[in-house]
């Protein structure tokens, strides 16, 4: 008889939000209208756990009563329904499943329970079986999941079977060259047969002589991946040996900028004849020069190149006055657009988890994220997908769901988030994190590896997932590739990469490591590998995720959230115990050796042994010829209007016409294109506002609508406060650069220094970082040609700006086969722009004040349409006077759609409208205005405009209160037609609504006639603050906490081993008795697994010693009780809300479940108080509106009616959403989450609990400053006051 028990845990029909998600794609999308219903359920199969584990289990780790049905074993399937399951890989992360597990550990400290998951569809409806087909096809994606049968397995107990020993290839050094050819070929690698050649003269003996065998498996593949492209950038090292130029117009900038690289070269490379040019020499060339000049002397010098990395000044106060130090300013951007092509969630996460490991192996504290991505049209029917690949929208919102998923559960805030459209990207999906770092000078070390050095593996375990991932994201792809490729997918862990935030943002930590690198492409072979010449790594000591895995997998697996830090033998025990307390794995794997060999020894023997010098080669020295192709100079991009639809209007007028019609009818048009229209449903899945530094929200005005071009966030001071503030941004346009990769590149480079300077940024402390995307290369000097001219154009721009751009990333891969044709991506240089301000500079772009006048400044262009640097530069010192004097209130980069979309997105945040100036032509509002800037100028201060030396400038339009929309010609757009055009583009992809309802909500305001006052004062209370894998709001609830006068003590529960929980139920309780608050801080509990929020949080404090201790401070001591987000979802669980007391939760409990939008939704949300009752909201207005930013997946309020007139009644209903007015509705636009009755926080009956969704601890000086309305509550200050 099976000892697996099975149960099936199913959302009530109310709350079935994924399920309803689901039916309504399958009716629209694949336009299958005969299904009627579909049901989800969530299966464990669970083995090895004792019968009352696994009865508290079922009613507080798999289900939540008020929201679930539980199913024991079967469920009843209706007649006639089509029922199948979907589960994970082997081998891959299930995050559920690993979630329960850990939740059940809580529950006994010693279980050695088995959990494997499983998703059960349940289809009802007129189904043909080849509809049935497609359905499975859409919901299954073969490279990360599988379908799985309905029988139950007798055993979850995996038997891997034992790896073989790693295959030598005997004879590998006498094979002829056919046979060598053979041997290639089965291999499937991504190196050229050429490198294949070199491994064979290094193994004979033939390379320099100190080698004479055959080359293992391993060691094949090792030299594989530290040769790919990815790694070694093996396109971009190809010699470069004949350029020439096609004739055209545009011919003579090209080998203008050429010769001036020439000229370069000879001048930073003299006497350097190993020098050769290639296009990583063209890339990095400029900053060489740059620095040779004297115009870069804030880059930090180190041997770690770990991101980018400069030294900035920074002032800060800590208590006692401003005190100056020196920060490193960390930044980088990195791609993952082959793994997010074949699986958007995990190649998307990976790519963000990717881009955080390079600043923080350089010991930087990451807390600022951009996305750019690229795409074909998302709103295109499935039918239109090619053979093989997955749907565009697919693609899209599975990639933006894995992003922000890994984002928004490590604490990571997305300051800025766009999606770029162009048919190209067909070929392959464009995914770019970008992120910014810091840390204070003085904590990070720089030292070199010496011999008896130890290299310890910190982090994550290692399993097959990743496998290959360097290599595959190097190659050419097909349909039938793509089908062979999942291994090469890394799965996310990000409460673990959080664990590694927190340990080296410790200064006695970073003290302690000599140098990191992070477990990226390559693995142990590569992450390790490079930390030293000489290296002897023990693969038997690497921690594992399940047996089975040979010694090439252990060597290549590029499994997530793994560092490696090289610390000298005498530091070791003490990093490891630092390790241990935050509840973080750390294995001794590798020493540092004299001989400059990289060993890897696996079941007690040598499975490489490489010599640096060969590993350094990174191959066999390619070389090719380049044809640079002109750009048509009838084509010419910069002279066309960007919206083809917009373009149909308005090059059917004459030239000069001001036709208003026209003008209205290209307008409408243009606000609709999909490069131009509202991303709001995209943008606003990821956390912008965790860490209480972010300047401006990615959307702002009073009704959020207008989008900011730089995100801008404050230094992370931890205990001290600075008006430091770090901005980037981001240039690019595919159009433009599928017409001239040249000028794309250039103006890239343009547009983000423009976004930079219409912020409130300036010239002198600009950096910049690019990110190359090529189709892939071949013999064909033509195929070279896009990415010499754009990075050519790059290095024109860098000179004559006088920037450098210190850093980037190269993926020359974006190729795709269909039946035997090549698609190819858009030629794509993303240039980032990063900035060091102070944050009194910051100007936000949504216009002020009606009656201000709209001024474009134009910047000045040579006879190639080249911008001119010297005048451009003197423009933008300008510009940044007229808004550091306040003459200009808000400013805008213009992109190739010019000034009616500008004026529009500018507008639409306060609903104010524009009257263009009937003056100017049609065109000259549609007409592309790449690296022009856009003015709101107070109008009181129009005459300063006359006062400009030598500056060209148009004032365009003037500012209106909104109610006649957008005017010209005599010809007004409504601002609700306007606003109606912008949204709905990919309303269908992306939706903001999922409820149209907006009926008014009762908002009475309670009058408590007195207050529970505490019995026991102090002069400074604690605050308790516990931290649980997944939390990542403890650093911003502390700050708030102190700043209001109390002392916060965080402690972090350690899960690893039984030892780590019971040791820290023993801390959690002498804290708790030791302190007078405890706050439940947000985030997400375990990933918010298994299948609701908070499980692991509340799941912790069921434990009898930790609950009695909360049962004292609160009945005993007068104790207060604060959780916020993911602390309010776990006061509810446990009924701290609104009962008072460690009840738990019976079926017709309130809870907190999914959003009706069924999406995490971030924002800044506007709450009412409405009730006085608690002495946390003692300090403020009853009756009050305030703002403050939310940030949930689960935040929907839900009770029966019975409770939720009990809770008005008892005055428990402490908050509700309203609009900025303070009205309370179901408006989805302000009720952000569907709550009932609008609640956003609820107290218990004394008001000494209180739990709200809203982050009342992420407001400070200058957050969110592009926001209007209050933002302090004052509840930590009540809770202070609450005990003086």
């Amino acid at each position: 008889m099976s000892d697996v028990r099975r149960v099936y845990v199913e959302k009530k029909k109310p709350y079935a939000v994924s399920a309803r998600k689901q039916l309504e794609e399958i009716r629209t999308f694949l336009g299958i209208e005969g299904i009627e219903d579909l049901r989800l359920l969530i299966r464990y199969d669970v083995e090895n756990i004792r019968d009352d584990v696994f009865e508290t289990a079922c009613r507080c780790v798999f289900s939540e009563p008020p929201v679930d049905d539980l199913y024991r074993e079967s469920f009843e399937v209706p007649e006639g329904a089509r029922v199948f399951s979907v589960e994970s890989l082997p081998g891959q992360f299930d995050q559920r499943a690993d979630s329960a597990v850990q939740c059940i550990q809580l529950l006994n400290p010693d279980s050695h329970v088995i959990i494997k998951t499983a998703q059960t569809y349940v289809l009802t409806g007129n189904i043909s079986d080849e509809e049935f087909k497609r359905i499975k096809s859409d919901l299954i994606n073969p490279v990360d999941s599988r379908e799985t049968g309905m029988d139950k397995p007798e055993t979850l107990v995996t038997d891997y079977p034992m790896a073989p020993d790693v295959r030598v290839f005997d004879g590998f050094i006498e094979m002829s060259e056919s046979d060598l050819k053979e041997l290639y070929a089965s291999l499937g690698l991504a190196m050229t047969f050429e490198d294949f050649k070199l491994i064979q003269d290094y193994f004979s003996g033939r390379f320099d002589g100190t080698v004479h065998r055959d080359p293992t498996m391993t060691e094949i593949r090792v030299l594989d991946t530290y040769w790919s492209d990815h790694c070694r950038h093996t396109t971009f090292a190809t010699e470069l040996k004949n350029v020439t130029f096609e004739d055209g117009y545009y011919r003579v900038p090209l080998e203008t900028s050429f010769q001036s690289y020439q000229d370069t070269r000879a001048e930073m490379y003299e006497n350097r004849p190993d020098k050769y040019p290639c296009l990583m020499d063209l890339a990095i060339i400029g900053v060489k020069k740059l620095k040779a000049d004297g115009k870069l002397t804030d880059q930090e010098e180190s041997d770690e190149n770990n991101a980018c990395s400069v030294v900035i000044p920074v002032e800060v106060d800590y208590g006692e006055g401003p005190v100056h130090e020196e920060w490193l300013m960390f930044f980088k951007n990195e791609t993952h657009n082959h793994p997010t092509e074949i699986e958007p969630f995990g190649g998307a996460a990976t790519c963000l988890g990717g881009a955080i490991r390079d600043p923080l192996s350089g010991r930087g504290y990451v807390y600022q994220a951009m996305r750019v991505t690229g795409a074909a049209d998302p709103t295109v029917p499935v039918s239109e997908t090619l053979e093989g690949k997955l749907p565009q929208k697919k693609l899209c919102t599975g990639a933006a769901q894995g992003y922000s998923s890994y984002g928004n559960q490590i604490g990571l805030a997305t300051g800025s988030v766009t999606e770029i459209y162009h048919p190209n990207y067909v070929a392959k999906r464009m995914e770019i994190g970008a992120v910014m770092g810091a840390a204070r000078r003085s904590d990070v070390i720089r030292e070199n590896s010496d011999p008896g050095d130890i290299i310890i593996l910190l982090g994550g375990r290692t399993g097959r997932d990743g496998c290959g991932g360097a290599t595959g994201s190097s190659k050419k792809h097909t349909e039938k590739s793509l089908e062979s490729c999942g291994a090469e997918v890394q799965k996310g862990n990000a409460p673990t990469e959080r664990k590694l935030q927190r340990l080296f943002r410790r200064p006695e930590v970073s003290h302690l490591i000599k140098k990191c690198n992070d477990f990226g492409a390559g693995g142990v072979s590569v992450a390790i590998g490079e930390l030293a010449d000489g290296l002897d790594v023990n693969l038997d000591l690497v921690p594992k995720k399940y047996e089975g895995l040979d010694g090439t997998e252990l060597a290549i697996s590029e499994s997530q959230e793994r560092m490696a830090v090289v610390v000298a033998p005498k530091d070791k025990e003490e990093f490891l115990r630092y390790a241990a307390e935050e509840n973080l794995e750390a294995t001794p794997v590798a020493v540092v050796t004299e001989k400059p060999n990289l060993v890897l020894n696996w079941r007690g023997k040598a499975i490489v042994d490489i010599s640096r010098a060969f590993l350094d080669t990174n191959g066999a020295h390619q070389e090719t010829d380049v044809m640079v192709e002109a750009p048509s100079e009838e084509d010419n991009y910069l002279y066309q209007i960007a919206s083809e639809k917009a373009a149909a209007v308005v090059d059917a007028l004459e030239d000069g016409a001001s036709d208003g019609q026209a003008f209205a009818a290209a307008f409408v048009s243009e606000l609709g294109d999909l490069n131009v229209c509202s991303q709001k449903g995209l943008v606003e899945r990821f956390d912008s506002s965790i860490g209480a530094g972010t300047v401006t929200m990615p959307y702002g005005g009073q009704y959020q609508l207008t989008q900011t071009q730089s995100m801008v966030a404050k230094l992370p001071v931890l205990g001290g406060k600075t008006d430091t503030v770090t901005m980037m941004s981001y240039g690019f346009d595919p159009y433009l650069s599928s017409w001239s990769p040249y000028h794309g590149a250039i103006y890239a480079v343009t547009e983000s220094i423009a976004k930079i300077i219409a912020s409130g940024g300036s010239f002198e402390k600009l950096h910049f970082t690019f990110q190359e995307f090529f189709r892939r290369m071949s013999m064909d000097p033509k195929r070279w040609s896009q990415p010499f001219a754009a990075l050519l154009g790059a290095y024109d721009a860098q000179i004559g700006y006088g920037i450098a751009s210190i850093g980037g990333k190269d993926s020359m891969s974006g190729t795709y086969e269909d039946k035997g044709h090549d698609i190819d991506v858009p030629p794509t240089l993303v240039s980032f722009a990063v900035d060091v301000a102070d944050v009194n500079e910051v100007v936000t772009p949504e216009l002020k004040t009606p009656g201000d006048l709209l001024v474009r400044f134009p910047i000045e262009k040579d006879e190639y349409d080249i911008p001119i640097y010297d005048r451009v530069i003197e423009l933008y010192e300008k510009i940044t006077g007229l808004l550091r004097s306040g003459v200009a209130v808000a400013g805008y980069a213009l992109d190739c759609y010019g000034v009616a979309a500008a004026a529009a997105r500018m507008a639409f945040g306060n609903h104010l409208g524009v009257k263009f100036n009937d003056e100017l032509p049609v065109r000259s509002f549609y007409d592309n205005g790449m690296g022009d800037i856009l003015l709101e100028i107070r109008a009181e201060d129009a005459e300063t405009l006359e006062d400009l030396d030598d500056v060209d400038y148009e004032i365009v339009g003037t500012v209106t209160d909104g109610k006649a929309g957008f005017e010209y010609g005599g010809v007004s757009v409504g601002l609700e037609d306007a606003l109606k055009a912008w949204k709905a583009p990919l309303e269908s992809v992306f939706p903001t609504v999922a409820v149209k309802g907006s009926e008014q909500v009762e908002s009475p305001l309670y009058h408590a006639e007195s207050v529970h006052i505490c019995s026991h004062k102090i002069g400074q209370p604690t605050v308790f603050i516990p931290v649980f894998p997944g939390t990542n709001c403890e650093y911003d609830s502390a700050a708030a906490f102190e700043k209001a006068g109390a002392r916060a003590e965080i402690r972090v529960f350690r899960n690893i081993t039984p030892e780590g929980i019971r040791e820290s139920v023993e801390e959690f309780g002498k804290a708790i008795s030791q302190a007078q608050m405890i706050m439940f801080p947000g985030g997400f509990s375990a990933g918010d697994e298994p299948d609701g929020s908070a499980k692991f949080f509340a799941t912790s404090f069921r434990n009898e010693k930790i609950g009695e201790q909360i049962t004292d401070l609160l009945n005993n001591r007068d104790g207060l009780v604060l959780g916020i987000c993911n602390g309010f979802q776990a006061l509810i669980k446990l009924g701290l809300v609104p009962n008072g007391a460690l009840t738990g939760q019976k079926e017709d409990s309130p809870t907190l479940t999914f959003n009706t939008i069924g999406r995490h939704i971030s924002k800044e949300a506007y709450i009412r108080v409405v009730s006085n009752k608690s002495p946390w909201l003692q300090e403020a207005e009853l009756g009050g509106v305030y703002v403050n930013p939310a940030s949930h997946g689960e935040g929907r309020f839900v009770a029966p009616k019975e409770w939720l007139d009990r809770l008005f009644a008892n005055g428990q209903v402490a908050t509700q959403y309203c609009d900025p007015a303070g009205n309370v509705s179901m408006d989805e636009e302000w009720n952000i989450n569907g709550s009932y009755c609008a609640v956003e926080g609820i107290t218990s009956p004394d008001g000494r609990v209180l739990g709200k969704m809203c982050h009342s601890e992420r407001i400070g000086d200058h957050v969110a400053m592009n926001i209007t309305g209050e933002q302090n509550l004052r509840i930590f200050e009540s809770g202070v006051k609450y005990f003086s």
